[in-house]
């Protein structure tokens, strides 16, 4: 059976989320953040010390984008993916990677030096630097989008799952406000699917990040 060792609000719940959107079996487990140091025996399972861990059979993967590539390729076919004679292909993968590399990491710079770091090693002038940084990439992205709802490929994919991610920490850290309407909407609807309900329930026992 697959595990999924989690974060609750961290973006392990990309991965949670995708095995709620794809119906699979899996066992979940809950752990504090950072795991690293809270979770005792966790870099045993994964050297990284990073969230998320997903174990399925001999593969361990740590990249919350691509473990809902993993699983929609590994246990598809499904529309959650979009295959490369698909006209939306490139927009997936953009969109895919985008989501992490692109909007998700500037929030994590802001988190480190505005929330998690001691007082002393605090770097407000740079956690707000990061802050537009995202709220710039965001506005950009934005551009990107067509009338369609979705990110890529004109329906719900792991490409939406990845920017989803990302819109969920803005609002979370208080951002939301200054989102583009088309992402506020996306991310509105996003929220209202079974699958993200779903994931948010089987979270709902672990200690959140935030």
């Amino acid at each position: 059976m697959i595990t999924l060792y989690h974060c609750v609000g961290a973006r392990s719940f990309r991965a949670l989320w995708a095995l709620e959107e794809l119906g699979l079996p899996y066992a979940l487990k809950l752990t504090p953040f950072p795991p690293r140091f809270r979770e005792p025996g966790y870099l045993d399972v994964n050297p990284m010390g990073t969230t998320p861990t997903l174990i399925d059979g001999d593969t361990l993967m740590s990249e919350s984008a691509a473990i809902g590539e993993y699983l929609a390729r590994r246990y598809g076919p499904s529309d959650l993916t979009v295959t490369p004679d698909e006209p939306g292909f490139g927009a997936y993968l953009n969109f895919l990677h985008m989501g992490e590399a692109t909007l998700t990491f500037p929030q994590t710079i802001h988190l480190r030096y505005a929330v998690f770091e001691p007082e002393e090693r605090r770097l407000p002038q740079a956690a707000a630097d990061y802050v537009q940084w995202f709220l710039s990439r965001l506005k950009a992205a934005a551009k990107l989008l067509d009338d369609s709802g979705y990110v890529a490929a004109r329906r719900f994919t792991m490409a939406d799952i990845s920017v989803a991610y990302a819109l969920k920490l803005g609002e979370q850290l208080g951002f939301s406000d200054s989102f583009p309407e088309a992402f506020k909407a996306h991310l509105a609807r996003m929220k209202a699917r079974d699958g993200y309900q779903r994931a948010l329930v089987a979270e709902s026992a672990g200690e959140p990040v935030l």
